[in-house]
């Protein structure tokens, strides 16, 4: 078969696609001659129903069905002969004019572009680098212990300081009118913890249980009510209730109320690192690799096919709106979101997977099977059961394919970062483990 192909603009291609009218008649009565075995219809048994009623119930959608399967057989004949890496699904429109005895169709769509990928020892990426100190360790025990806190009441004369927590009533009035989540009683929080606004956590330090307290704040312009941000409001706070930390000891029996296998402190500090570094190794690989993708993004020449783009928007969209169903939202799937909001996301991840996916074949990064149980193995440590967990991910196989999708990208980072300027830079713990501003 002798297949033309027609370049329109950049990426879009067309092809004719022609069949025979008598192919299609012909299918279309077989299929039609099969059905009436089984159809049903009043006053007829089954097996019996006359073709002429079976043709009039189901003609169309047969003759559709017919049409579409030959149409999509053709085109995926005529991609194959004229070796055209076909990106998106093809637009259908059949011709005003054909030969006699033949259907012809315009297929119009758009082809994977070619990839150039600039000299990688030109791109200058940052590398970023960290290491578990024993302060991080302190700092990781200290939460621990907080989390296994108690709490007891202080003598009548005492009054509030860092750490307590205070059971309290509150009313706040703007302008002298109460606001909406102005007012609460029986409200707990811990004094330095910064579950409250600064000036309120302050104004509160230093009462006495049975005093009372008016005193001002201003909301910042930023704060997350609205209706009250930038504007100044007058508390009043009654405390209620004082109640004082106590963090247990870090001994073998907080080791061993943790499942320390070794309980013991060198053993609980032990076993913190051990998370510590494996959290590390995970964050520090995650930096690094949005720095290669990066890189990537501002050294490739491509032209993005339109139909992969408008397929990513429509799965942006669709994701916003599963998060918003997630968060309760009313008509979550009806929601009006504009894909034009995605559109430039939608476009760089397109070029981004187009790059990788040219890198990996020019360089064989595919993912190997010892790769795949290694990141599986490593995935599984920080539960209770790993083996519960390896077996969760072998079997399924879409669990596989992202992880598969994981351990290609690593390759990729790996394969750039051994012929681009690197510089290295490092880390200190609190600096890894806090989000850059705008990162998620």
């Amino acid at each position: 078969m002798s297949v033309t192909v027609e370049t329109l603009e950049n990426l879009e291609r067309r092809v004719t696609l022609t069949l025979a009218a008598s192919d299609i008649a012909g299918e279309v009565n077989s299929r039609l001659r099969r059905l009436a075995r089984t159809v049903k219809a009043d006053g007829f048994r089954p097996g019996k129903v006359p073709m002429s009623v079976v043709t009039q119930r189901y003609g169309y959608s047969v003759q559709y069905e017919v049409m579409n399967d030959r149409i999509g057989q053709a085109f995926a004949n005529a991609a194959s002969e004229a070796k055209l890496r076909v990106a998106g699904a093809p637009r259908i429109e059949q011709k005003s004019e054909a030969a006699e005895g033949t259907i012809a169709f315009d297929a119009t769509f758009e082809v994977y572009p070619e990839v150039k990928i600039g000299d990688l020892a030109a791109c200058e990426i940052t590398r970023v680098s960290c290491e578990v100190s024993e302060a991080a360790i302190d700092r990781t025990v200290e939460i621990l212990r907080r989390q296994r806190r108690s709490f007891g009441l202080r003598g009548a004369a005492d009054a509030v300081a860092e750490g307590d927590r205070v059971t309290i009533d509150f009313e706040g009035k703007i302008d002298g009118e109460p606001f909406q989540g102005g007012r609460a009683e029986d409200f707990q929080f811990v004094v330095g913890e910064g579950q409250m606004l600064e000036q309120f956590d302050k104004a509160v330090r230093g009462m006495k249980v049975g005093e009372s307290k008016t005193f001002p704040l201003s909301f910042p312009s930023d704060y997350h009510g609205k209706d009250v941000a930038g504007k100044e409001a007058d508390f009043l706070v009654t405390l209620k209730k004082i109640e004082a930390q106590h963090l247990p000891e870090v001994d073998e029996a907080f080791a061993r109320s943790l499942g320390i296998k070794e309980a013991s402190v060198d053993g609980l500090r032990a076993d913190v690192r051990k998370n510590l570094d494996r959290e590390v190794r995970f964050r520090v690989l995650s930096r690094n690799k949005a720095a290669v993708m990066e890189a990537l993004v501002g050294a490739a020449e491509l032209d993005l096919p339109k139909a992969l783009v408008a397929e990513e928007v429509e799965r942006l969209v669709e994701a916003a709106r599963a998060d918003l169903k997630q968060r309760g939202v009313k008509d979550a799937d009806k929601a009006p979101i504009p894909g034009e909001m995605f559109q430039a996301q939608a476009e760089r991840r397109v070029r981004l997977g187009l790059v990788i996916a040219e890198l990996v074949r020019s360089n064989a990064l595919q993912a190997r099977p010892e790769q795949l149980q290694a990141h599986i193995e490593e995935l599984s440590q920080s539960y209770e059961k790993p083996a519960e967990v390896m077996r969760w991910y072998l079997g399924d196989r879409k669990r596989m394919a992202e992880v598969e999708a994981v351990v290609v990208e690593n390759n990729v980072t790996t394969h750039v970062l051994s012929r681009a300027k690197v510089l290295d830079a490092v880390l200190q713990f609190d600096e890894l483990m806090t989000p850059a501003q705008g990162q998620a």
